[in-house]
């Protein structure tokens, strides 16, 4: 899997990049604070889940969580089930709100 910084993915944003970013926190985090990504919690992911997502199983899927953790497991789980181009956001949404 690879991974991507918060200053590189904020770059490709600004850039006006389409990018598909998953939110993989709970609905009362991603209420709290959010990028605009699409909020697809861990546990639907790890339940197999994925219709939400199968349109994208061979483009750039971009996740994030808080800090990395679930985020990264939701990407072994979309890589275990034939995604091909699957990136983590490395430091999650804390990373991206230090970029203010």
């Amino acid at each position: 899997m690879k991974q991507i910084t918060a200053a590189e993915l904020k770059q490709r944003i600004d850039a006006g990049e389409k990018l598909n970013i998953i939110d993989v926190r709970e609905p009362a985090e991603y209420a709290e604070y959010n990028m605009g990504g699409k909020l697809i919690p861990l546990g639907q992911i790890m339940g197999m889940q994925l219709e939400e997502l199968e349109d994208l199983r061979n483009e750039e899927v971009i996740l994030h969580c808080k800090g990395g953790t679930r985020s990264t497991q939701a990407g072994l789980m979309l890589e275990q089930a034939g995604f091909t181009n699957v990136v983590n956001l490395t430091g999650g949404i804390m990373a991206w709100k230090q970029l203010g």
